[in-house]
C-alpha cells in the first residue's frame, strides 16, 4: 500500500508538472515585452481535478483492474459485418456511391460547406499520397509536408514570374515534387524505423526554412500572393476578366454568382482526388504494388525473393511525393497565397494521423479519416484551442478500440480447411 501511495502521489505531481506550464500559464505581449500571466481559476480547478483523479486511479489500480475484468464486455462490431465492410467489392460500391453523391452535392450545398469540402479533398489527396509511403511500403515519413510545399511553390513561382496557367503548371508541380522525393530516397535507402523518421522530419524543416530565407525569389515570410485561379477552358470565374480573357458568366450569358468559382474549385479538387484514387488502385494490382506490400511485411524476405528494395523504396517516395505536388499546386491556386508557415510539421502530423486513423493501406479509410479530421475542428470552433489535445485523445482511443484503423485494408490470405 505504501508503494501504491508513493506512485499515486508522484503521478499527481506529474500531472501538475505537465499541465500547469501548458494550460496554467499564458504569454501576453505588452508593448514590446512578453509577460507571463496566470490563467483563469477554472483551468486550475480542472488541472487539480485531473491530478486527484490520477491519484485515485494509481492508488486503487488493482481494484479498478479487477472490477474492469469482471464487468460485461463492451459491444464489438460483428466479425461478419467488419469483414463485409473491408471486402474490395464492398468498398468499390461504397466509393461509387460516394462519387455520385460528391458530384451532385455541391450544387445544393452552401458556399461555406462546399469550401470546407474542398479543403477535405486536398487532405484526401495528401493522405492517399502518404498512404503509399507509410501504409503500403511501410516507410515512416514525417516530412511529407516538404513535397506539399514544393508543389505549391512550383505553381506559385511559375504563375508569378512567367504567367503560366494552372493546368500547365499542375503536371510540372507534380514532377518537381516527384524529383525531390526521388532525391530524398537516396540518403534514406539504408535507414528504417526511427532513423528514417528523423531524416524525413529534417527534410521537411529544411524545405520550409529554405523557402523562408530565399527572400529574393520566394518572398520570404511574406510568401507569394495574387496567384491565378484555375480556368475552365480559358474562361475565368472572376467578375471582370483581364484584357483578352472572357469570363464564365459572360460566355454562357448567365448572371454572375461568386459561388460558381467555389463549386468549380471543388470539382477540380474532386477530379484530382479521383485521379489519385484510380492510379493507386491500379498500381496495387500491378507487381509494383505487391512489391510495396512485400517490403512492408519483411524487407529481408523481400530481398530473398529477388526484389530490389532500392527500386521499391525510390518508387514509393517518388509516387507519394508526386501526389503531394498535385495537392500543393491546387492549394496554392485555391488560396491565392502561399507562405512557408503553411507547411509546418503540424501539417505532416495531421496527414500521418489521417493515414493511421483510416487504416494503413486503405484508400477508403483515408477518405473517411480525412473527412473526420478536417470536418470536426470546423464544426467545433469553440474548442479550437484544444484541437491537438482532441486529436491526441482520439488517436489514443483508436489504438485501444480499433488499432487497425476505421476501415483497414483487406489483405489476401489462404486457409486450409479441416
Amino acid at each position: 500500500m505504501t508503494r501504491n501511495l508513493r506512485q499515486a502521489f508522484f503521478s499527481a505531481l506529474l500531472v501538475w508538472a505537465v499541465a500547469y506550464p501548458i494550460l496554467g500559464l499564458k504569454l501576453t505581449i505588452v508593448g514590446i515585452n512578453l509577460e507571463v500571466h496566470g490563467t483563469s481559476p477554472t483551468t486550475l480547478m480542472i488541472i487539480a481535478a485531473c491530478s486527484v483523479l490520477m491519484f485515485l486511479r494509481v492508488l486503487f489500480d488493482h481494484q479498478i483492474s479487477a472490477a474492469w475484468k469482471s464487468s460485461p464486455n463492451m459491444p464489438v462490431i460483428p466479425a461478419k459485418a467488419s469483414n463485409f465492410l473491408t471486402l474490395p467489392t464492398t468498398q468499390r460500391w461504397i466509393i461509387i456511391a460516394l462519387i455520385i453523391g460528391a458530384l451532385v452535392w455541391p450544387f445544393f450545398g452552401s458556399r461555406g460547406a462546399v469550401d470546407i469540402a474542398t479543403l477535405v479533398l486536398i487532405y484526401v489527396m495528401l493522405g492517399l499520397g502518404l498512404n503509399i509511403v507509410v501504409g503500403l511500403a511501410g516507410l515512416l515519413d514525417l516530412g511529407y509536408v516538404g513535397f506539399y510545399a514544393v508543389g505549391a511553390y512550383s505553381y506559385a513561382l511559375l504563375s508569378h514570374y512567367y504567367g503560366l496557367s494552372f493546368w500547365i503548371c499542375l503536371p510540372i508541380a507534380g514532377l518537381m515534387a516527384a524529383t525531390f522525393g526521388f532525391l530524398l530516397g537516396f540518403p534514406v535507402l539504408r535507414l528504417r524505423g526511427d532513423y528514417l523518421a528523423i531524416v524525413t522530419l529534417g527534410f521537411g524543416e529544411i524545405i520550409r526554412l529554405f523557402l523562408r530565407n530565399l527572400t529574393d525569389l520566394t518572398g520570404g515570410p511574406n510568401g507569394i500572393s495574387n496567384i491565378d485561379k484555375p480556368t475552365f477552358f480559358g474562361l475565368t470565374f472572376e467578375r471582370r476578366a483581364a484584357e483578352g480573357v472572357q469570363t464564365f458568366h459572360e460566355y454562357f450569358g448567365i448572371e454572375y454568382n461568386s459561388i460558381n468559382k467555389v463549386i468549380f474549385l471543388y470539382l477540380v479538387a474532386l477530379l484530382l482526388a479521383l485521379f489519385a484514387l484510380f492510379v493507386i488502385n491500379r498500381l496495387l494490382r500491378m507487381p509494383l504494388g505487391r512489391a510495396w506490400e512485400a517490403l512492408r511485411e519483411d524487407e529481408i524476405a523481400c530481398r530473398a525473393l529477388g526484389l530490389n528494395p532500392t527500386v521499391i523504396k525510390l518508387s514509393a517516395f517518388t509516387l507519394g511525393a508526386c501526389f503531394a505536388g498535385f495537392a500543393g499546386s491546387f492549394f496554392a491556386a485555391r488560396q491565392g497565397l502561399v507562405t512557408p508557415e503553411s507547411f509546418t510539421f503540424i501539417e505532416s502530423a495531421t496527414i500521418l494521423a489521417i493515414v493511421v486513423l483510416g487504416g494503413m493501406g486503405s484508400q477508403l479509410g483515408v477518405v473517411l479519416a480525412a473527412t473526420v479530421m478536417i470536418l470536426l475542428p470546423e464544426l467545433m470552433r469553440e474548442f479550437s484551442e484544444y484541437r491537438m489535445l482532441m486529436f491526441g485523445a482520439m488517436m489514443v482511443l483508436m489504438m485501444i478500440w480499433r488499432p487497425q484503423g476505421l476501415l483497414p485494408m483487406q489483405r489476401p490470405h489462404m486457409e486450409l480447411r479441416k
